[in-house]
């Protein structure tokens, strides 16, 4: 399987970038939770997720590692703002 194949090259080609920034007080990369949603659309296929949400909360999870900020907070952060239901709009 390819690299460019796995989500974390999906959400590099959503931000426009080659690679991320290695630690959080550098990190400048920002994805909303529409570009969440058009990544989890994109990996559909290899997701484990049933619902777009679920597979939202897995590139949420990606995010982490990388060093990608939602909406201008830490991915750790947007996943519990995303179970007390702050982006419930997003997936009505």
């Amino acid at each position: 399987m390819s690299a460019r194949d796995e989500t974390p090259h999906t959400v590099l080609k959503t931000l426009g970038k080659k690679k991320c920034n290695g630690s959080w007080d550098e990190a400048t990369e920002n994805l909303t939770i529409d570009q969440v949603k058009s990544v989890a659309e994109t990996k559909k296929d290899k997701l484990t997720g049933k619902t777009l949400y679920a597979r939202c909360r897995e590139v949420i999870g990606t995010c982490v590692s990388m060093r990608v900020k939602i909406e201008g907070m830490e991915p750790k952060v947007a996943l519990k703002a995303m179970s007390e239901g702050e982006f419930q709009e997003h997936f009505s």
